[in-house]
């Protein structure tokens, strides 16, 4: 709504009062701050949505079930003996450096990597992928979701390889 004071000719914005305590707080906290702050809120759930190196817990068990992936879980050994999904390829994080090796790079061989939540394994998969591999994807929810959803855990057969 605008309005015209006397003796001016341009219309004038008129400010209600909430738009004029929200302005004066950008203005008091900085307008690229704000503005920063209000894109990374905007963002963070629809990038993490849209991110294409995350897959569903839902999604990540039933390409690993169904053997169409390779799973990594990159917890860590005190992690691995609560319990693994059976069949996932134990390679601890602070062993990852000199076993990446073992992490197949071929396009032809989509791999997930999982950690306890995500944290580990995105960031994990983010290196990967800005080293070169194109077939590695993260499990949102990590095992710690596995566990409370009830899915079959095995306890690891022996000691992660050296």
């Amino acid at each position: 709504m605008k309005h015209t004071t006397p003796g001016s000719r341009a219309p004038q914005p008129v400010i209600h009062p909430p738009r004029r305590w929200a302005l004066a707080r950008l203005l008091r906290v900085g307008l690229a701050g704000s503005a920063a702050s209000l894109m990374l809120l905007a963002c963070s759930d629809a990038s993490l949505a849209q991110d294409p190196r995350r897959v569903s817990l839902e999604e990540g068990r039933q390409l690993f079930e169904s053997k169409q992936v390779l799973m990594f879980d990159i917890r860590e050994p005190d992690e691995h003996a609560t319990g693994v999904a059976n069949g996932a390829k134990l390679l601890p994080m602070s062993q990852l450096n000199q076993r990446v090796g073992e992490i197949p790079k071929d396009p032809a061989q989509p791999v997930l990597i999982i950690c306890n939540t995500q944290s580990r394994s995105s960031k994990v998969v983010q290196a990967m992928t800005e080293a070169g591999w194109t077939n590695v994807r993260y499990v949102h929810g990590g095992m710690s979701r596995w566990a409370r959803n009830g899915w079959p855990m095995i306890k690891p057969s022996g000691p992660p390889k050296s």
